[in-house]
């Protein structure tokens, strides 16, 4: 879709978008984490708090959503190695560390469930943000980059496009003319990244709806393709002989060792490509936790 027709069409964009965040909800879907700088996240101080405003935009020019989400592992196996890949299950296709989780969960015991929650796929959503304030690196303001986010920001996002209530108007946050500024609010609480202050102000278009300096910014979208495009992906093989190294295991033997906990986010990421996913891990939060327990269900029931 070009500039010119961005305007006109994006009377049913919530509609759609709504559609397709809950048609992907249903299936497995990710991408290839990369540690470039079309990447932009939030600088957080000593005591875990940051603050910073962007803007979420639409689709570039020929892709449907203007936004993706993929899954990856991270763990530390029992050689001291870690594991740290995206999943394969983000792009439909068999991924030996679910296939493992699946084996873990379904043995009914406690300990071999403990042991696949270590493992669990961290989810991740890719989108372009305008930054519109930087307090901890005013250089990035005005400019375009990729932002990766979890679950709960992406429930931010789902909330003001289907509120909950009918004095509510639906905002859709991709919007140039009717969007939202988002207000990204970080704390630490009880040593988890927390996000739950976090909100969109009130709509308004951006740059006062200046068309020039609109387009100007949606030539700078970056393509979200590479996301789902099934060549990033490491093949089923590579992945298979790279958890039977991490957890110390021959080729053939089902890895049942249990890892070391999962990186958070007050841990050094190593230094390894696909590391640029290690930032949002799986919090603590309820809706994270209901959201593993019906994973590990859909691999007891597929086995």
């Amino acid at each position: 879709m070009s500039f010119a027709n961005l305007k006109s069409s994006r009377g049913s964009s919530i509609d759609k978008l709504v559609k397709a965040a809950e048609a992907v909800s249903s299936k497995t879907e990710s991408t290839k984490g990369y540690d470039d700088n079309r990447f932009w996240k939030p600088t957080r101080d000593k005591a875990g708090n940051g603050y910073a405003v962007v803007r979420f935009l639409p689709a570039q020019e020929g892709e449907d959503l203007p936004w993706v989400r993929y899954w990856d592992h991270g763990f530390k196996g029992p050689t001291g190695l870690w594991y740290i890949e995206n999943s394969l299950t983000s792009v439909g296709q068999q991924d030996p560390v679910s296939e493992a989780n699946a084996v873990l969960w379904n043995s009914g015991r406690d300990e071999d469930k403990a042991i696949a929650r270590e493992r669990k796929r961290r989810l991740h959503y890719v989108s372009n943000v305008l930054v519109v304030s930087d307090p901890a690196n005013p250089s990035n303001e005005g400019k375009v980059f990729l932002y990766k986010f979890g679950k709960k920001i992406f429930d931010k996002v789902m909330d003001v496009m289907q509120p909950d209530f009918e004095d509510e108007t639906p905002i859709n946050p991709y919007d140039f003319w009717e969007g939202a500024d988002f207000k990204i609010k970080i704390r630490k609480v009880e040593g988890w990244v927390n996000y739950d202050k976090s909100e969109f102000a009130s709509p308004s278009a951006l740059y006062e709806g200046d068309e020039e300096r609109l387009e100007g910014i949606y030539n700078k979208l970056n393509s979200l393709s590479d996301f789902t495009d099934p060549n990033n992906y490491k093949s089923y093989d590579e992945l298979k002989a790279k958890l039977n190294k991490v957890l110390g295991v021959d080729a053939g033997h089902a890895p049942m060792s249990a890892p070391e906990p999962a990186m958070t986010n007050t841990m050094e990421a190593p230094s390894i490509q696909s590391a640029a996913a290690a930032d949002d891990v799986a919090s603590s939060s309820s809706s994270d936790e209901d959201d593993t327990l019906s994973y590990f269900a859909k691999l007891a029931q597929e086995s």
